[in-house]
């Protein structure tokens, strides 16, 4: 099947804004091609990649701060701590250890 690398990249980005994802792996779910496929089109460090990558991230830093602002306030801690720890950074992870 052929796929067009511009509409893919599109539905990537569209994913990753509208679904609020953290991960590539999540990214690709949501894509009608395979993992393989999606690295073919999109190879580490390039500039698509790590515009992706830069999306991710900040999804990843907008939860952790509404997170951090909910623990502040919360009685329910623990799960919230299981979503930060699932999207924390390795010194995050330690720290919170």
């Amino acid at each position: 099947m052929a796929y067009d690398r511009e509409k893919i990249y599109q539905q990537a980005e569209e994913a990753i804004k509208k679904n609020n994802l953290f991960f590539i792996e999540d990214i690709v779910a949501f894509l009608p091609c395979s993992k393989p496929t999606f690295y073919d089109f999109f190879p580490k460090n390039s500039n698509e990649l790590n515009t992706l990558k830069d999306l991710l991230e900040d999804n990843k830093i907008k939860t952790k701060s509404s997170i951090r602002a909910k623990l502040w306030k919360s009685n329910r801690a623990s799960e919230l701590l299981a979503l930060y720890r699932l999207i924390a950074t390795p010194e995050e992870h330690q720290k919170l250890n």
